[in-house]
């Protein structure tokens, strides 16, 4: 089913959320996750761009993300929903666990921003806010691009990922920097809002990337997972897009979350 922009695929079981990271468009963001759940549990999964993000054409700011998701979410009549988010995306759904607790059933974050850490948003808005600006250069803007796609084709190369994983890899070096900086400003000030606040009890798993564990990515991540009542997974070898280099497994965490969503209803 497709109305303004949404699309619900599967006709009936738990609903999904999916949240793609930065502001890139949901629509193949996470390669054979749609299918997948739809094919077993049975889950009618979400797919759609905010605004701000993505192929959306209505402005949107990171402040109004969780008000305008509930507002989905009532639209659909389609809640409570499981929530997948990746990396921004995943800061997301924090946002919107905390703000509407009763309209999700569990949580799937995937390597999150760290939005519980204002000093390390804070630098992620100033560096990205950075990039948004340089990419207007008229010299850089012709130039980017080639360097950021050669770049990106040999980092999916090196990881030897699946070929619909590659092709969303690859996908994301059509980076529009100044709608990143758009859809990550204001962060700074939100972390500041969610640090040391208390978070609604759910079906929750936090996969990490396989970076040091003293990290402050690594050390935001346990704070989300015991703050939910949740665990975190951190598979070997993953990366950021850990949706990409661990598939299978980012599936199975989903259908377990799902899972453990319809048991505590």
């Amino acid at each position: 089913m497709e109305n303004g922009g949404v699309r619900v695929h599967g006709d009936s079981g738990q609903p999904v959320l999916l949240l793609p990271g930065g502001a890139e468009s949901c629509d193949g963001f996470f390669p054979g996750l749609v299918e997948g759940l739809v094919a077993d549990p049975g889950c009618r999964v979400i797919v759609h761009d905010r605004p701000g993000t993505g192929t959306s054409t209505d402005d949107g700011a990171l402040a109004d993300a969780a008000a305008h998701l509930s507002a989905l979410v009532d639209s659909l009549d389609r809640g409570p929903v499981v929530v997948v988010g990746q990396s921004l995306g995943g800061a997301v759904a924090v946002l919107f666990a905390r703000a509407y607790p009763e309209k999700v059933a569990g949580l799937v974050l995937l390597d999150p921003t760290p939005i519980d850490d204002p000093r390390t948003c804070a630098a992620l808005e100033r560096t990205v806010g950075a990039l948004g600006k340089l990419s207007t250069v008229p010299v850089l803007r012709q130039v980017f691009p080639r360097v950021a796609h050669a770049a990106v084709v040999r980092a999916a190369r090196r990881q030897k990922l699946r070929p619909d994983c590659e092709a969303a890899f690859v996908r994301t070096a059509n980076l529009d920097a100044p709608m990143l900086a758009r859809a990550v400003r204001g962060i700074t000030a939100l972390a500041k809002e969610v640090q040391g606040a208390v978070l609604p009890r759910l079906p929750a798993v936090v996969v990490t990337a396989d970076r040091k564990p003293d990290s402050a990515m690594r050390r935001s991540h346990e704070r989300f997972a015991a703050a939910f009542g949740g665990r975190v997974e951190c598979w070997p070898g993953a990366t950021h897009s850990v949706h990409l280099d661990h598939p299978e497994e980012t599936l199975a965490t989903v259908r377990d979350v799902v899972a453990q969503a319809g048991s505590s209803t």
